[in-house]
């Protein structure tokens, strides 16, 4: 739906991961953390950037950052295209909006099955009540 975010908006830091993966994770920066400023993003609507960030969740800062780490590759190059293709299914979501409820109501028989379990719940709690002589 949207085409793909301008280069200078997003921004990468390289990083070590953690785990496993012996010397390699050690010594290499594979790991991927990329930043898009969702509020300062002149490329996005107004209502995509709200339900990016809600979409977003703890992934987004108070300031309207959204960080995406990706550290699931060996390499560099994977790390940075999974996290590209991670921001931009995130877009895509937020770019189509939600469905308008329809407002329902239950239906007689529903109604019904509700009003009789209230019935039933209420003689099994009248049975539990002690009752003295003078009643």
């Amino acid at each position: 739906m949207f085409p793909p975010l301008p280069e200078d908006e997003i921004v990468f830091d390289f990083i070590r991961a953690a785990g496993p993966g012996g010397q390699n994770v050690n010594k290499v920066a594979s790991a991927v953390q990329l930043r898009f400023d969702v509020r300062a993003s002149p490329s996005l609507p107004e209502e995509v950037k709200a339900r990016l960030l809600r979409l977003a969740g703890q992934r987004a800062t108070r300031d309207g950052v959204l960080v995406i780490e990706a550290k699931r590759y060996r390499t560099q190059e994977q790390n940075r295209a999974d996290a590209l293709r991670r921001l931009n299914d995130l877009i895509q979501r937020a770019a189509r909006p939600p469905r308008p409820r329809r407002p329902t109501r239950p239906s007689a028989a529903a109604r019904a099955r509700r009003l009789e379990a209230k019935k039933r719940r209420a003689a099994v709690k009248r049975l539990r009540q002690t009752r003295t002589d003078e009643e």
